[in-house]
Order: C-alpha cells, then sequence, then structure tokens
C-alpha cells in the first residue's frame, strides 16, 4: 500500500514552476538575497519576490532580514521528506512491476508447455 505523505504535495507543486525549481538550483549553491536571486532572471524582482514567498511556504527556503535586505537559503529537511516519499514509490512500483514481470513468466512458460 502507497503510503500519503502531508505536505508533500506543496513542495511538488513549488517545484512544478521552472522558475522556482531553477531557485533551488541556485540556492543549492548557498544563501542568496532576493536581489542576486533575480539578477539572474529576466523578471521583476518583485515577481522574484512572489517566487520566492511560495516556496518559503512550502517550507524549501527560509528567509532572514536584515535591515532591507531578505537573505535566502534552502530548508533541507523538506526536500528530504519528498526525496523520502519518491523512495517509497520507485520501491512500491518496482516490486509491483517484478511481481508483474514474475506473473508474466509464469503464465508463458505454462501456456508453451501445453
Amino acid at each position: 500500500m502507497v503510503k500519503y505523505t502531508p505536505g508533500v504535495d506543496v513542495v511538488f507543486s513549488a517545484l512544478a514552476d521552472p522558475t522556482r525549481l531553477r531557485i533551488v538550483e541556485r540556492l543549492a549553491r548557498g544563501e542568496l538575497t532576493v536581489g542576486e536571486i533575480a539578477s539572474g532572471f529576466s523578471m521583476s524582482q518583485p515577481a522574484i519576490s512572489k517566487h520566492v514567498k511560495i516556496l518559503e511556504v512550502s517550507g524549501l527556503l527560509s528567509r532572514r532580514v536584515a535591515g532591507r535586505v531578505h537573505h535566502c537559503r534552502l530548508v533541507p529537511n523538506r526536500m528530504r521528506e519528498a526525496t523520502t516519499w519518491l523512495s517509497t514509490q520507485e520501491r512500491f512500483w518496482n516490486e509491483a512491476l517484478d511481481n508483474l514481470d514474475d506473473f508474466l513468466t509464469r503464465t508463458s512458460t505454462r501456456k508453451k508447455k501445453r
């Protein structure tokens, strides 16, 4: 039985957007300010701030404010939860497909013997 992990859907939803995915990839190299993040995109800083907010709400990043500067960094725990969920799915489906392969092999072998 596949187990549902609450909150993982929010992580996948946040990562489904290409801009947010690129932001996460950039933050994987280290902490950046929102201005530094925005400099890598051809969109306004307010638009990037909206993407950052979605990543923050999903739990994928944290924000530290120093004066008017917002520093962002990844929060690895949420990504680990998603990775754990994916690993569970992979094990489930590999086992199910192996069982199907075994069944089809046995069924095919029986038909050939007749």
